[in-house]
């Protein structure tokens, strides 16, 4: 039988993975939908326009969404309802990373809302689905009717023994030394997601170059496929300011934004400049212009009754004219600091003894506070999602509360913003954590921004490495975070910013951060809302963020050189040691008795023996580094057989059995050794009994072991 459903497909081998875009057979009620397939995963990635404009928003109102689905892995939700709930950190962190290339193809002024919704139907687990998803999207709106001028491409990249790999799987990652995302047009970059194990500049540079090629390839395909099946483009709804308001503001406030613009122009001696700045809120450029653009607003309203949003939108436009023109013209910033000069920096650590450790950062009016906590492997957080990790030692997040810009809204959880900051922490740390071997604990490091105005997640992760090093955490390097900006006039002239505070990020053209050690870099993200870069001025960013960011680790460096040698008194003591396989059990007990009694006997808080790359793995967690010393002593007693104890060996045994001719001793799990009533006292005794009872400890010393029948004779040690 005929199918009144028709499908049109297409696809493309991506570094030897081939991607399947297929349309028309299912979502057909959305303006666009495309089905990709690469490999075992599986995502129907959807774009759809309202009809109406949004006039009560003053931006583009663009929504990206994706939807991991459980069953995609084969996995029954947890909980009591088995149903998803909100979206996963790994699910948001994706939806950001696929609107950032998207938004700035798009026309600002557009006010129709667009959402972008992403279903993850099947995952394999071998390969990150994530770069579907973005191409997907740019897919779905390319052969959509929404106004989306030219397709995007995105590709992920790694380097294994010196080769590079595209779109590598979770395996090669693991053993690749760069992890980059790049997403681009056919002519630029626009995105740029990256971390790494200290990769140099030069790396970052051919592997964006890479990625570029294959860029290519995918949105070629997404143009074939359009001029094929695509949708006649619709016009959408935009917002747009009166020419007569434009004038209006420009007669108004022209002169008088170039007068403040001029001022700060004139402050070049670095005191007197400071000693302005000090003395502003959100800086010397907002202060001023503020009560300028609230009397100009005023002033038109009567004229323009309706046209509030307009004059708003009008003067800011100016506002962005003239600031960007001055940092171009004059290589002055609003903030008198010329393009690659960091604000001032204060570092302090130790601030908070109860804690494990702590770290405060504080660059110009940007402040981070970093509180590290230290626990037990036990309290690795579980990932209930479609990835292949399920337990995470390290964490960092990320919180960002109103007052820290001087504003008012309600507390409702962690935002989007605040989970791919944490996110981007996480990764510039990541590679400098010491593995579970070296240091067995779970780590989570929380970063509270107390001021913001710029950058505030570098600022996090300048402050998370000082409460590493104050809590003794033996960190491989420091690092140090900057983010990077742009000023790119029409002219093609153009000025890379280091340390970029609010405004400059607000009317700049890129926030480029970059995080890394002395050695190289650790983390990238690059969003950009021109068009896109090319690798000319990637190369001058990468060059200034790499000065910027020793220029920043020799301040914290001042304040902590190095981790301290010991771990914070408050911090849990834990000793982790490995234990032959078929010994487990014995260490255990029946029951597990063994282990009950070590942790009773030594006050500890707990004993976790797991089961690892074929070895036992003992965990000992305590507060008193003694208590955990002695009952690792007990546990590798534990391991010993009869062969392996010595004569004049001592131990601290219970009594387990009484004859009329001694008492048996057990001295290590499985192995008793008899106390003769003759060795029990330093007189003659008749009976046992009126010295020993059952269970009473006492200090044994092994006096002679029957090679023949294995059986101790012991002494008592405590009698001199």
């Amino acid at each position: 039988m005929e199918s009144f459903i028709r499908e049109e497909k297409c696809n493309i081998n991506i570094g030897g993975n081939n991607v399947t875009f297929s349309t028309g057979k299912i979502a057909n009620q959305a303006n666009g939908a495309v089905l990709v397939k690469s490999g075992g995963n599986g995502v129907l990635v959807t774009a759809v326009m309202g009809e109406k404009a949004r006039t009560d928003m003053d931006f583009f109102p663009l929504f990206v969404d994706v939807e991991e689905r459980m069953y995609a892995a084969g996995k029954i939700p947890g909980g009591f309802f088995k149903r998803e709930g909100k979206s996963s950190e790994k699910a948001t962190l994706i939806s950001r990373l696929t609107d950032r290339p998207l938004r700035p193809i798009f026309d600002n002024n557009i006010r129709n809302e667009i959402q972008i919704i992403a279903t993850v139907l099947s995952v394999d687990q071998i390969t990150p689905y994530d770069v579907l998803v973005i191409n997907g999207a740019s897919m779905a709106l390319v052969i959509s009717d929404i106004p989306f001028p030219e397709p995007i491409g995105a590709v992920r990249v790694g380097k294994i023994d010196n080769d590079w790999v595209i779109n590598p799987s979770y395996e090669d990652l693991e053993e690749s030394q760069i992890d980059i995302l790049v997403a681009g047009t056919e002519g630029s970059i626009i995105m740029v997601e990256a971390s790494a194990d200290e990769a140099d500049e030069q790396m970052v540079l051919e592997a964006i170059e890479i990625a570029h090629q294959e860029i290519k390839k995918i949105i070629q395909l997404q143009h074939n496929f359009r001029e094929n099946i695509g949708k006649e483009k619709k016009e959408a709804e935009k917002f747009l300011i009166p020419e007569e308001i434009n004038t209006k503001v420009r007669e108004l406030g022209y002169q008088r934004i170039k007068a403040v613009l001029e001022k700060v122009v004139e402050y070049s001696d670095r005191e007197e400049r400071e000693l302005l700045l000090d003395n502003t809120k959100k800086g010397f450029l907002q202060d001023e212009l503020k009560p300028i653009k609230n009397e100009i607003t005023e002033s038109l309203k009567e004229e323009f009754p309706e046209q509030e949003e307009s004059i708003k939108s009008s003067f800011k436009d100016l506002e962005k004219e003239l600031v960007r023109e001055t940092i171009i013209n004059s290589s002055i910033r609003p903030d008198g600091r010329k393009p690659d000069q960091i604000r001032r920096i204060y570092c302090e650590v130790g601030l908070f003894p109860e804690t494990h450790g702590s770290g405060l950062f504080v660059r110009g009016k940007t402040q981070a506070l970093t509180i590290l906590a230290l626990g037990s492997i036990r309290e690795a957080q579980r990932i209930d999602s479609l990835g292949v990790e399920e337990f995470k030692r390290y964490m960092h997040h990320y919180n960002f509360p109103p007052f820290s810009t001087g504003e008012v809204w309600p507390l409702r959880g962690p935002k989007r913003r605040e989970i791919g900051h944490g996110a981007l922490g996480e990764r510039a740390l990541k590679p400098m954590i010491p593995v579970e071997d070296i240091f067995p604990y779970s780590l989570r490091l929380v970063s509270e921004i107390l001021e913001s105005n710029g950058s505030s997640s570098m600022a996090s992760v300048c402050g998370s490495t000082l409460a590493l090093m104050d809590a003794g955490v033996p960190i491989k390097n420091p690092v140090s975070g900057i983010a990077m900006g742009l000023i790119k006039m029409e002219n093609d002239n153009f000025v890379v910013l280091s340390d970029i505070q609010g405004i400059e990020d607000f009317y700049g053209d890129m926030d480029f951060k970059v995080a890394g050690t002395k050695n190289g870099i650790t983390a990238l993200q690059m969003d950009i809302k021109i068009k896109g870069l090319g690798l000319d001025i990637l190369k001058e960013a990468l060059k200034h963020a790499r000065e910027g960011r020793l220029h920043i680790l020799d301040h914290m460096l001042a304040t902590i050189p190095r981790s301290r040698e010991e771990l914070s008194e408050s911090a849990p003591k834990i000793i982790s040691f490995k234990i032959p396989k078929d010994k487990i059990g014995e260490v255990i007990g029946p029951g597990g008795k063994n282990i009950k009694m070590v942790k009773e006997e030594f006050a500890l808080e707990e004993i976790e023996i797991t089961d690892a790359d074929g070895q036992g793995m003992v965990s000992i967690v305590a507060y008193e580094k003694d208590s955990i010393e002695k009952a690792m002593d007990m546990i590798k007693s534990m391991l010993k057989g009869v062969e392996d104890i010595k004569e004049g060996e001592e131990f601290m045994g219970t009594v387990v059995g009484i004859t009329n001719y001694g008492a048996f001793i057990n001295i290590i799990p499985s192995i008793d050794g008899l106390l003769h009533i003759s060795k029990i006292a330093d007189k003659r005794i008749k009976n046992v009994e009126d010295y020993l009872k059952m269970g009473d400890k006492i200090l044994v010393r092994v006096s002679n072991i029957d090679q023949k029948t294995k059986k101790i004779g012991l002494e008592r040690a405590d009698i001199s």
